[in-house]
């Protein structure tokens, strides 16, 4: 039995009560930040916003000052939560979560639910209940937060003067998260004679990955409403990312093995399998008739391509290879996270149709 020694007890409280003092203060900046962000005190300094001032003036990030910002922001919406903070039941840290996304879903934050799952969870955990709680209130908003993402994800390839190629890039959520699970298992230490350090081993798993043809296995957890995307559902949830929306989860379930496992308490009562996946004679049959990928002038190869349910098998489209078509992975995604429609006409032809633009609400009675 460890014996506690009373220095190291002391030390440990004296820790707990200056974060609560930082804390405290934390709080402090973000109301003075509130009411500094009304003003127009940083356009006379020169600065391009009020983050910016914060941001150089009081040496933070603009993460960090803008973080401040929505907390000061949102006090009156989280008084209860501020109160529990001054406490000690939780943390700044927790604050920032509940402030952005109560700027996030609006009308529907409820503080209550919401600081409940602060009490019991890290500020870490804490981000990704709320990120499902984001998801349970507007699915579609996280959605299309994510499609943004994906829309800026960038990787530069320069060869330099020996041959050897620098990679730099930025990848979304869901993209990062296919990506480390695809490098992960191929990235582990082979053994205590294993030498490489961990940039090693990810940059020798790239390379393994690249060479390889098996098709990359990837678990993912969700509930039948989140596939069916109704309204309430949580999102979608893998190792390697925060949670994922309901319309990449039903991209992936397009072409994919799935496995059925039911829950009740928290315990496993059935396990089973469902086979989703274009494969075999199938499959074959698909490359043979399509050759390519069929978005309209696209001609990625099928090798590069998914299998495309036209109707989708969860609102009822069958397996049969008239209702399936090849797609690239940047139009299948664009026909699910994207919300593009494809129509197959009588004569076999796909018609793509671009997602509706609402540009406003129309006029009102004068």
């Amino acid at each position: 039995m460890l014996e506690l020694v009373p220095q190291e007890v002391d030390v440990a409280y004296e820790m707990v009560g200056i974060r609560q003092a930082i804390d405290e203060l934390e709080l402090q900046f973000s109301r003075l930040a509130a009411t500094f962000d009304k003003g127009a005190y940083w356009e006379q300094e020169g600065s391009n916003s009020p983050i910016d001032w914060i941001r150089f003036n009081c040496h933070l990030t603009s993460n960090a000052a803008g973080a401040r910002i929505a907390v000061g922001e949102n006090l009156g919406r989280m008084a209860e939560s501020a109160q529990a903070m001054q406490a000690g039941e939780i943390g700044f840290a927790h604050l920032v979560e509940l402030a952005r996304t109560a700027d996030a879903v609006g009308k529907a934050f409820d503080e209550t639910k919401l600081l409940e799952l602060a009490r019991e969870n890290s500020p870490g955990k804490f981000h990704y209940k709320c990120m499902h709680y984001r998801h349970s209130v507007d699915a579609k908003a996280v959605a299309e937060e994510q499609a943004e993402l994906a829309e800026t994800r960038f990787l530069h390839l320069n060869t330099q003067d020996d041959g050897g190629l620098f990679i730099t890039g930025l990848l979304d959520p869901v993209g990062g998260a296919l990506v480390r699970n695809a490098l992960e298992p191929l990235a582990r230490s082979s053994g205590a004679d294993d030498y490489r350090d961990a940039p090693k081993r990810w940059a020798d798993a790239l390379v393994e990955l690249a060479s390889s043809k098996t098709r990359i296995q990837m678990q993912v957890t969700s509930s039948v409403e989140t596939l069916l995307d109704l309204v309430g559902a949580p999102g979608a949830e893998t190792e390697f990312s925060l949670p994922i929306s309901s319309k990449t989860v039903e991209r992936w379930a397009c072409d994919s093995s799935l496995s059925r496992i039911l829950m009740q308490d928290s315990v496993v009562i059935d396990v089973g399998r469902s086979e989703r996946t274009i494969k075999g004679p199938r499959r074959r049959a698909l490359i043979s008739r399509d050759k390519h990928c069929q978005w309209p002038g696209c001609e990625r190869t099928a090798s590069k391509c998914d299998g495309h349910h036209v109707v989708h098998w969860l609102h009822g489209g069958g397996g049969e290879i008239e209702n399936q078509i090849l797609l690239c992975h940047r139009h299948h995604w664009m026909v699910h996270e994207g919300c593009w429609q494809l129509v197959k006409t009588d004569d076999g032809r796909i018609v793509t149709i671009a997602p509706t633009v609402t540009f406003g609400l129309p006029r009102g009675p004068d």
